[in-house]
């Protein structure tokens, strides 16, 4: 326990705790993908906890903001590797908008802290206090999936992707976890808490409930088999960004497909990952279907990312970025979650032609339709999605309830050599992990995997290299807790603990 004093001066509204929040933010990325250390998650949001105790509501702004900065800053600087390295935006101009970008990001925390020392922090600290600032932190993640198409990246459930809390993700999703490690480190920083036995006893059995619990349901298997598993290989082109749309590279991106496909070993299934064929559907379909004819004489199911054309009834060009069965009972799923700049512009005829990075080649995708169907191969329904679309819970969600597999393909190339893939592998997991399904993962330069319905790894590829991955999966069926009621038992929750806060607030006014 540090002195009083001393916890004061670091803990209170000067500089040495404006430095720490910044630190401490930064420590959540550490509980993360690809480094994994969840007690970092617990001890970054309990400092902002405390932080935020003795300070006004201005004050709490200013704190919540640089702690926002320590965690976006630490744990998606990779943006920056999008705009300067394949969105050619000089060194200072990438570094500005990423800038920027987290600033931006970091005003959601600062609102919440403002909140929190404005409406919602009770006089006197203790179990209500550590409910509602849970309640509050869930709030404002699910706020910041929605908000302006959402951004539902670092949320701090995910710190406990392989840790005993892991066993709720099936009932509550990400948001069960991250609202339960909220208040654990809160609870865990409640000097008032651990002053009085009661209230300690009590600490010590809901702790012990949580943790305790996790562990042991994740001996339930949630989910049973639909029938025999099916044997896949996933194509890992490694194609770089660089001349993936350049016109005089794409046939030898196209033959790299074609042979890497026909070396392989006859499966059930082979997946290309995203916009794996770089040339619209209209102008491509007869390569693809040659080739899926082919696989199919051996009793194999293409499934490739491609761009697909259409026209709207005004005659306008409409492009989608689609995943597409192809052979002879063809199906399409097309993207519905488009990312900000890299597949369409905001305010584009404001900033198209401003600088290069506004100008990226297919940044101009159409959205696809909220309630597709899921595609069928090889006898059974798979649960679609294109890249970013596997990290937002609810709309995966609703997806794997009518399907027997999951499948995501991506192309991280925009990556880099940075965290990102790896977060948005540990995402996918996830979404594995919830709906108590395997998910079939086909990247361009990885992470390529085959995950359980445990969301664990059961076979991966190394990322940037050119190689195939051949392994089985195992259709499933029955509706996890997630899966039949969604997100609304945990929202419900965490207004039960807000409005309980607020209550307690009042009463000690």
């Amino acid at each position: 326990m540090l002195p009083h004093s001393l916890a004061n001066r670091l803990l209170g509204p000067g500089w040495p705790g404006h430095l720490l929040a910044l630190l401490a933010g930064a420590l959540t990325t550490l509980g993360l993908a690809p480094f994994g250390l969840w007690p970092f998650s617990l001890l970054g949001i309990a400092l902002l906890y405390l932080g935020l105790r003795a300070l006004n509501p201005r004050q709490a702004l200013l704190r919540g903001w640089l702690w926002g900065m320590g965690q976006f800053a630490g744990g998606v600087h990779w943006v920056y590797v999008s705009m300067h390295v394949h969105g050619d935006a000089p060194p200072l101009l990438a570094g500005l908008l990423t800038a920027g970008f987290v600033a931006g990001l970091a005003l959601l925390v600062a609102g919440s802290a403002w909140l929190w020392a404005r409406w919602l922090r009770p006089a006197r600290a203790g179990w209500l206090s550590a409910g509602a600032f849970a309640g509050l932190w869930l709030l404002q993640e699910m706020f910041r999936s929605w908000f302006l198409t959402g951004f539902p990246w670092l949320h701090l459930g995910y710190a406990h992707t392989d840790s005993w809390l892991a066993g709720w993700a099936p009932l509550g999703g990400v948001w069960l976890l991250s609202l339960i490690s909220v208040l654990v480190a809160c609870l865990l920083a409640e000097r008032q808490v651990w002053q009085r036995r009661s209230d300690a006893l009590g600490a010590v059995t809901l702790l012990v409930v949580l943790w305790g619990g996790g562990w042991a349901l994740q001996a339930i298997d949630w989910t049973r088999p639909a029938g025999e598993p099916l044997s896949v290989t996933l194509i890992q082109a490694d194609v770089s960004q660089s001349r993936k749309w350049d016109p005089q590279h794409i046939d030898e991106t196209l033959r790299r497909y074609r042979d890497l496909s026909y070396a392989a070993q006859p499966t059930d299934l082979m997946v290309w990952s995203e916009t794996a064929v770089p040339v619209l559907l209209s102008q491509s379909l007869d390569f693809v279907q040659a080739i899926a004819g082919n696989l199919e004489q051996q009793g194999t199911t293409l499934i490739t990312g491609i761009p697909v054309d259409d026209r709207a009834a005004d005659g306008r060009l409409l492009i989608y970025n689609g995943i597409m069965v192809a052979g002879s009972q063809p199906g399409l799923y097309l993207k519905h979650k488009l990312v900000p700049f890299g597949e369409y512009v905001p305010l584009e005829d404001w900033l198209r032609g401003l600088i290069a990075f506004f100008d990226l080649p297919m940044s101009s995708f159409s959205r696809g339709g909220a309630d597709q169907s899921p595609l069928h191969a090889a006898g059974y329904r798979l649960a679609p999605y294109i890249c970013y679309e596997v990290v937002y819970p609810d709309f995966a969600a609703r997806l794997a309830a009518n399907s027997e597999l999951l499948i995501t393909i991506s192309n991280d190339t925009w990556f880099g050599a940075s965290i990102g893939p790896l977060q948005h592998l540990q995402m996918a997991r996830m979404r594995a992990l919830e709906s108590g399904r395997w998910m079939i993962r086909g990247t361009n330069n990885g992470v390529t995997a085959l995950i359980d319905h445990k969301g664990r790894i059961s076979a991966e590829l190394p990322q940037f290299r050119i190689d195939v991955l051949q392994g089985q999966v195992e259709p499933r069926q029955g509706l996890t807790p997630w899966l039949r009621w969604g997100s609304l038992p945990v929202l419900l929750l965490a207004l039960a603990l807000l409005s309980a806060g607020w209550l307690g607030r009042r009463q000690q006014q």
